[in-house]
C-alpha cells in the first residue's frame, strides 16, 4: 500500500490568526499522481576510470568572484612547474602546480588523471569559498607523486580530488620577465613550460608548501618563497588593466571532504533555509561587467530586445569543432532508425524551433566563415517525465581542444528573485494571479555577428535521406550559461523603458513577482487583479514577451481572461459550478479552490535501512518548511540511527522499525 500525504496551511482566512496546520492521509493505488524527489544517495564505485566516474556527475566549477576591486594590481600566485607521476608508474608529466595554503585538500584536473591513467572512486565534498558553500559530486584518487623540474625528490599526495577546471589559469603564473622591475628578486629563477595549471596542492601536503628560503617583499612588491618544488613568487607585480588575462580572481579559502554522515548532519542545519537567505546579494566585478555589456548592446529590434553574447574577450578564436557536432548527430541518426517515435517527436520539436523564427539556415555567404567566431553546439533529446514530450537539449558546455562556448561567456549576476520570497509574497493577498512567459529565452535576440557561435547541424525537415546542413540560433538559447541573466535583463529593461506609461505597481510586479519565467502575484481585490492582468500583457508585449497560461483563484478574474489565454486546466471550465483545479506554484501544489498549499508524497517499498529512510525523507519538496512538524519524527529517527553508528545498508533495530512504520501510517 502506498500513501499520499496532503498537508494544508490555511491561506487568507488565517492571516490574522496565525498558522493553522491540517494533515490528511489518503490511500492511493498508483504513484502516478504523486511526485517525489530522490534523497542524497552516492554510489561508491571502484576500479573504473576517472572519465567514466565523472560522466554526468554535474561537476561544479571551483571559482569565486565575490570580492570587488581585487584586480587593481596584477597579482601572481604561488604556481610552479613540476613533474608528476603515479607512485605505481614511471611516466612523468610536466605541468604547473598551484601551492594553495588556503585549501585543506588537493585537486587535479581530469585531463592530468587521464594522462597518468590513474583510477578513482566517487565521493562527495563540500566546497567552501568566499561566502559560498556547495556540496558537489566528485572523484577521489590517490598515490600521486610530485617533484620539481630539476629534482628527483618526490612528495607523495596520498589523496586528491578531481576537477574539470581549476580556480586559476595561465594568467596567474609568474614569469621571469615579471621580475625585471624587482631587483630584490634578481636571483630567483622561474622556469617556464608549455602547460596549463592542472594541479592544486593544499595544506594536506605540508612538505610541498614548507618554506625553505624566503625573500621578503620591498616597497609593497612581491616576495619569493623557495620550496622543495622550486621558487614561487607571490604578490603584485604591476598594475592591472582591463584585459581578460588580468581579471580579479579569488582563490579557494577552504575545502574539506565530507562523508554521507556529515552531509546528513548538515541537513539538520538547513530545515529552515529561509533564515539564511538574503535577497540583497552583492555584485561581483564580473557581474558589473556583464551589466555594462548588456546595457551597451541592448536594443529593441522588430519588437524584441537584442542583447549581444557577453563574451569575456571579443578577441578570441574558437577551434573548428564541426567534427564533434557531426559525430553527435550521427549517433542521433542511429537512434532515430531504431526508435521512429523518438525521431518523429524530435523532428516536431526542431521544425517548431525553425518555423517560429528562433533558428535559421546559415546563409551560403557565411558557410565558409573562418575567423574563429564559429561554434557548433551538439544536441540530444530527453523526454519530460510528466508531459511525455521530447525536449531538445543543446550541450553548450561541450568542449573541444579545451574550449567550450560557456567557458568564453560571462554568466552574469543572479537577477532572479528568491524562490522563497516569491512564494511568500504570492500568498500575501487574497486574490492570486499566475502566468508564464512563453519561451522566455527565445524572445531575446542575438546580434547577427554572434549567431554563428550558436550553430548546429540538422537535416532539412528531419529527412535522414538528405545531407545534414548548418543552422544557427538567432535567439538566446537554453543551456547557454548567460541566457538566464540576458533574459531577465531584457524583461527588466522592458519594464524600465515603459514604466512611465504604467503604474509603479506594474513595474514592481515585473521586478519582484517573477521567478525566471513564472509570474506569481497576489492582490487585495478582483478589480486590481484584472487591471494588473491587462497592464502586464501590454507592457510585456512591448518587449516581445507573451504572457500565457493565466490562472487565478477568483472566478471573476478568470472570466475576464479569454479562454485561449488561460491555463489548460481552466480553459474549458464551467466557472459557474466546476471546482477550480490544483496547480503547481514553483513546484509546490496549490489548490485554487481552497487556496491552500498541499503535498502528495508516495512511500515506495524501500528497505528499512538508513539509506532507504533517508531517500524517503528526502522526497519531500517543501521550500517553505510547512511540513517540518510532520517530518520531524522521521528526521529524529534518522538522527538516532546515526548516533548508533549503523551502516547505510544495515537493517535498523526492531524498535526503530516499529516507530518508522507508525510514523508512515
Amino acid at each position: 500500500m502506498e500513501f499520499a500525504l496532503a498537508a494544508c496551511a490555511l491561506g487568507t482566512s488565517a492571516k490574522s490568526v496565525g498558522s493553522v496546520f491540517l494533515v490528511k492521509y489518503v490511500a492511493h493505488d498508483t504513484p502516478a499522481c504523486c511526485t517525489y524527489i530522490r534523497g542524497n544517495e552516492v554510489e561508491m564505485e571502484k576500479d573504473r576510470s576517472i572519465s567514466e566516474n565523472l560522466a554526468g556527475s554535474g561537476m561544479v566549477e571551483v571559482r569565486t568572484s565575490g570580492l570587488t576591486g581585487a584586480g587593481d594590481q596584477d597579482c601572481k600566485l604561488a604556481i610552479v612547474p613540476v613533474r608528476v607521476k603515479s607512485s605505481k608508474g614511471q611516466r612523468a608529466v610536466k605541468t604547473y602546480a598551484f601551492l594553495d595554503p588556503g585549501s585543506t585538500a588537493s585537486f587535479c584536473k581530469l585531463d592530468l588523471m587521464d594522462k597518468l591513467g590513474l583510477p578513482g572512486r566517487k565521493t562527495r565534498i563540500i566546497l567552501r569559498t568566499m561566502g559560498q558553500e556547495k556540496v558537489v559530486d566528485n572523484c577521489v584518487a590517490s598515490h600521486l607523486e610530485v617533484a620539481g623540474l630539476d629534482s628527483d625528490v618526490y612528495c607523495e599526495i596520498t589523496k586528491l580530488f578531481v576537477q574539470q577546471t581549476m580556480p586559476v589559469d595561465r594568467s596567474n603564473i609568474p614569469r621571469q620577465r615579471d621580475l625585471e622591475n624587482w631587483p630584490h628578486l634578481k636571483y630567483v629563477c622561474l622556469p617556464e613550460i608549455d602547460a596549463n595549471v592542472e594541479l592544486l596542492i593544499g595544506i594536506n601536503v605540508p612538505r610541498a608548501l614548507e618554506p625553505l628560503e624566503v625573500i621578503r617583499s620591498t616597497d609593497g612588491g612581491p616576495y619569493a618563497v623557495k620550496t622543495v618544488l622550486g621558487w614561487t613568487v607571490n604578490g603584485p607585480l604591476g598594475e592591472c588593466d582591463d584585459s581578460p588575462g588580468c581579471q580579479s580572481t579569488v582563490s579557494i579559502n577552504r575545502i574539506s571532504a565530507v562523508t554521507l554522515d556529515e552531509l546528513w548532519n548538515k541537513q539538520f542545519e538547513t530545515d529552515f533555509p529561509e533564515n539564511n537567505q538574503d535577497e540583497l546579494v552583492g555584485m561581483s566585478r564580473e557581474g558589473r561587467k556583464f551589466l555594462e555589456m548588456a546595457d551597451r548592446s541592448a536594443k529593441l529590434v522588430d519588437g524584441h530586445y537584442s542583447i549581444a553574447l557577453p563574451l569575456k574577450d571579443r578577441n578570441f578564436s574558437m577551434p573548428n569543432n564541426r567534427i564533434i557536432a557531426e559525430q553527435r548527430v550521427l549517433n542521433l541518426k542511429r537512434r532515430f532508425v531504431k526508435e521512429p517515435s523518438f525521431h518523429k517527436d524530435y523532428v516536431e520539436f526542431m521544425n517548431n524551433l525553425i518555423e517560429s523564427g528562433f533558428a535559421e539556415r546559415v546563409p551560403d555567404t557565411d558557410l565558409e566563415r573562418n575567423d574563429g567566431k564559429v561554434w557548433y553546439i551538439p544536441h540530444h533529446g530527453v523526454y519530460h517525465p510528466q508531459k511525455g514530450k521530447v525536449r531538445v537539449v543543446f550541450d553548450c558546455g561541450a568542449s573541444f581542444k579545451e574550449a567550450s562556448l560557456n567557458s568564453h561567456l560571462l554568466q552574469g549576476p543572479d537577477l532572479t528573485s528568491m524562490l522563497i520570497g516569491v512564494l511568500t509574497r504570492f500568498r500575501k493577498e487574497p486574490i492570486v494571479l499566475m502566468s508564464d512567459i512563453e519561451a522566455m529565452f527565445h524572445q531575446v535576440r542575438v546580434p547577427e555577428e554572434d549567431a554563428d557561435l550558436l550553430r548546429f547541424l540538422w537535416w532539412p525537415n528531419g529527412d535522414l535521406s538528405q545531407h545534414m546542413v548548418e543552422y544557427r540560433m538567432v535567439v538566446h538559447l537554453f543551456g547557454v550559461t548567460s541566457s538566464p541573466s540576458c533574459a531577465k535583463f531584457a524583461l527588466c529593461r522592458c519594464a524600465e523603458d515603459n514604466k512611465e506609461f504604467f503604474s509603479q505597481h506594474v513595474f514592481e510586479t515585473i521586478m519582484h513577482r517573477f521567478y525566471v519565467d513564472d509570474l506569481l502575484a497576489s492582490l487585495p481585490s478582483e478589480w486590481e487583479a484584472i487591471c494588473l492582468y491587462e497592464d502586464l500583457r501590454k507592457i510585456c508585449a512591448k518587449g516581445g514577451f507573451n504572457l500565457t497560461k493565466w490562472m487565478s483563484n477568483s472566478r471573476s478574474v478568470l472570466a475576464a481572461i479569454p479562454e485561449e489565454e488561460r491555463a489548460k486546466e481552466v480553459k474549458d471550465l464551467d466557472l459557474g459550478q466546476d471546482i477550480l483545479p490544483v496547480e503547481r506554484a514553483l513546484g509546490v501544489r496549490w489548490c485554487a479552490q481552497s487556496d491552500t498549499f498541499g503535498f502528495s508524497i508516495t512511500f515506495p517499498d524501500r528497505p528499512l535501512t538508513r539509506r532507504g529512510i533517508l531517500s524517503t525523507v528526502g522526497s519531500f519538496y517543501d521550500p517553505l518548511g510547512i511540513l517540518s512538524p510532520v517530518i520531524f519524527t522521521a528526521k529524529r529517527i534518522l538522527q538516532d540511527l546515526c548516533r548508533k553508528g549503523l551502516g547505510w545498508d544495515d537493517t535498523i533495530p526492531a524498535s526503530a522499525a516499529q516507530e518508522w512504520r507508525g510514523w508512515v501510517k
